[in-house]
């Protein structure tokens, strides 16, 4: 069955992620567009660099040409945010990018988008979902893709250009150019080395890179940037000196930073970092939003600025949402995707990596030393992060005994109140716990954020020896 989650469609390569369910999606898509009244207006497709990307993007388009459809093909592999871009800047009611993000070679995808360059919504891709698993093959219509390009359903475009300027328009290039800081890129074998390079070069930074050859296993490691992942990263910072290292995920929605000192820069402070920085040294207003798996030291931040944090379910289609409807200053989440209002609703790495950069130049501080500063006026954090892989068996257990029978261990500190807006949410005088299911893979996650390290980690043992996971800190 195809099934989208917070992040789009996402399954293993020749089990679920198939050409024919590919082209059920393309005829479901389409056929709603159709209904519509939106089929000429047209649709953006682009791909990234795993394995089949850019020949599931020709099946879904000779699918949607055939339906009659117009298209506008990404031709080179491209950043999931550059294709959101495009969606915004054409005016095109909807758009997709062939990516699994940060999920393990094996797993390939689809993200819908909709007007104005966003995630598409629940309702959409639910509706997507069903109608696409009721379609049997009798039903799907193919146009050779050569003839969808000679007879104009198909056009090639190169938006690069556009969405590389609409970013160096919103950053002080000219501070950057006048700090002029050292920069290892890890672009951990995706799409962003391109577009960064020619951001960063344009504004006169010393660039190295690592990881940037073309490889669908990604150096066998997850495309995801953490603090396992980003080791080759931290070496290198190290040996060049640098003043920062970026490394952005599979698709370049998100990104992993390191400081001067070599150090892994949870996702968590990249987000304080950069709303305390633009509150601060920018001067601007706003809100910030986040879901309810990421800090609240954002809610300090925004309080001590006489802003409000607003808190969402996990998926950027909420945060997007949600920053819409309050204009929201900042919205980001946990595992590295941000956006900063004015630019496209999703999560963007290249944008958000160049705003780090702009960070660093116009307060002429260091990563570490900007940490201090808002540890020293907000207090520090710290988030303990784990996940299982599950069964289907162990995942019914865990959702009925904590989801349905609603019992908890004893976590040993006082529980304000405990929600269920997304998994399980205990929110403690001092921090949080979050038990929750991934959208995106057979496995469960539990965060919690407190104070010590050693309180958060408390926290999470109590919770995996109730729910009878294995505990190894």
């Amino acid at each position: 069955m195809i099934e989208f989650g917070t992040g789009g469609w996402r399954a293993v390569i020749g089990d679920v992620f198939t050409r024919a369910n590919i082209e059920r999606v393309a005829a479901a898509v389409a056929r709603r567009m159709k209904r519509e009244g939106v089929a000429q207006e047209g649709f953006c497709i682009g791909y990234d660099r795993r394995f089949l990307s850019r020949e599931s993007a020709i099946w879904f388009s000779q699918v949607m040409a055939a339906e009659g459809v117009k298209l506008y093909f990404v031709n080179l592999a491209a950043p999931t945010p550059q294709i959101m871009f495009t969606v915004k800047n054409m005016g095109l009611p909807y758009g997709a990018a062939v990516t699994a993000s940060h999920n393990p070679a094996i797993y390939n995808g689809i993200k819908l988008f909709i007007r104005g360059g966003r995630d598409a919504t629940e309702d959409v891709t639910r509706a997507v979902g069903e109608e696409a698993n009721a379609l049997t093959d009798a039903e799907i219509r193919r146009m050779p893709f050569d003839e969808a390009l000679r007879g104009g359903q198909v056009t090639f475009i190169d938006p690069r250009d556009k969405y590389l300027d609409s970013i160096m328009e919103k950053i002080d290039m000219e501070a950057i150019r006048a700090r002029r800081p050292r920069i290892v890129l890890d672009p951990m074998y995706g799409v962003s080395l391109t577009g960064l390079m020619t951001i960063l070069l344009t504004a006169r930074c010393d660039v190295d890179v690592i990881n940037d050859r073309h490889d669908a296993f990604f150096g066998g490691h997850l495309p995801a940037p953490n603090p396992d992942t980003l080791r080759d990263l931290q070496g290198s910072v190290a040996d060049h000196h640098a003043d920062i290292g970026i490394a952005t995920d599979g698709d370049a929605d998100r990104l992993g930073i390191i400081d001067e000192q070599g150090r892994y820069v949870s996702a968590n402070d990249v987000l304080v970092l950069l709303y305390y920085y633009l509150l601060k040294y920018k001067g601007w207003k706003g809100p910030a939003v986040r879901n309810i798996a990421t800090t609240h030291r954002l809610d300090r931040v925004a309080q001590a600025f006489g802003e409000t944090c607003y808190e969402v379910p996990v998926g950027f289609k909420y945060i997007s949402a949600a920053m819409e409807e309050h204009d929201a200053l900042i919205g980001g989440e946990s595992s590295g995707g941000l956006t900063v209002r004015g630019h496209i609703s999703g999560k963007d790495g290249l944008y958000a990596a160049s705003l780090l950069v702009e960070m660093v130049s116009v307060t002429r501080k260091p990563l570490s030393a900007l940490l201090r500063e808002i540890n020293d006026a907000f207090g520090a954090m710290y988030m303990a992060e784990y996940d299982w892989a599950l069964t289907p068996q162990s995942r019914q257990s865990i959702h009925d005994r904590v989801m349905v029978q609603k019992s908890l261990p004893d976590f040993g500190v006082h529980v304000q109140k405990v929600s269920y807006l997304d998994g399980c949410k205990v929110y403690f005088d001092e921090g949080f716990i979050i038990t929750r299911f991934s959208g995106t893979e057979p496995r469960v996650r539990i965060f919690a954020e407190m104070p010590t390290r050693e309180q958060a980690r408390d926290l999470v043992r109590r919770m995996a020896e109730f729910t009878s996971l294995p505990f190894e800190d």
